[in-house]
């Protein structure tokens, strides 16, 4: 069956054999392990999943290309290797494939256009992967990683919940159909909901993060104004911390925008 990529659905089928053992070796697949895949498409990285995984469970939203991968992978779902589902992934259930936290990873090309949806939807879910090695957009992968030491709302999401890792570019002539930027594999690990003490903690930390981020052309101290009216306890709580005055919210990593949550939490 000759299968045309749909554009609406971002497909952009990988056809690197390198990148697809990359994903593999950085996702650290085994026998023992459960992998979820998120849109298999023709399925050229479940078939090196099935070779080394215990069982793989891939959701696929197209129902023209579950067909394919039924007819490629029949002897993997007839004996229960493969569990292939026509679904969205963004409402996928671990619970409902009697998943517990940390007991499966996920490995996957996703698409562009839903990747801040499914990175944020398994980070905050209550049973987490232990795991996430995905494949996207170059630019979004050094997003997370603040390669360039400048953080963002997506990075610190990301770090707030695992360790991010920027494992290799993959250039767009590896894909079919070629997208019009280049890709990047990045691997999550030592996913936990650790660095939160209480929910009430977590939803005071990304309300704080989002309103720092708000206007971007504006340093810190102002955007805070938007929480804490108090121009001078901000600027107590920025000295206190030893922030600079005049630094932006992208200036600022991890470890002090817990100590500023925690500082604009008191009552």
């Amino acid at each position: 069956m000759i299968h045309k990529a749909k554009k609406s659905m971002g497909q952009n089928f990988l056809k690197s054999l390198e990148a697809l053992r990359k994903m593999c070796e950085a996702g650290e697949v085994c026998g023992q392990d459960i992998i979820v895949e998120i849109g298999p498409g023709k399925g050229a990285l479940t078939e090196k999943l099935l070779e080394k995984a215990n069982k793989v469970i891939a959701i696929e939203k197209d129902r023209d290309l579950i067909e394919i991968l039924k007819e490629k992978f029949v002897t993997e779902i007839e004996s229960g290797k493969l569990i292939l589902l026509n679904d969205n992934i963004l409402y996928f259930d671990p619970n409902k494939y009697n998943l517990k936290e940390g007991q499966y990873k996920i490995v996957a090309n996703i698409p562009y256009n839903i990747t801040g949806a499914i990175i944020k939807r398994f980070l905050s879910e209550v049973i987490k992967p232990k795991s996430m090695t995905l494949l996207v957009q170059k630019e979004v992968a050094e997003r997370i990683v603040a390669r360039d030491n400048k953080e963002s709302i997506l990075s610190l999401s990301v770090k707030a919940y695992g360790t991010p890792k920027y494992i290799m570019k993959v250039h767009k002539r590896f894909f079919s159909p070629a997208p019009k930027v280049d890709s990047a594999i990045i691997s999550i690990n030592n996913i936990s909901n650790n660095f939160f003490k209480n929910k009430e903690q977590e939803d005071a930390f990304f309300h704080l993060v989002k309103a720092s981020f708000a206007h971007k052309r504006k340093v810190l101290r102002k955007n805070l104004e938007e929480i804490e009216k108090d121009s001078g306890k901000i600027d107590g709580i920025l000295n206190k911390l030893e922030i600079n005055l005049k630094s932006r919210a992208e200036d600022i990593h991890l470890d002090k925008w817990i100590l500023l949550n925690n500082s604009f939490s008191q009552k």
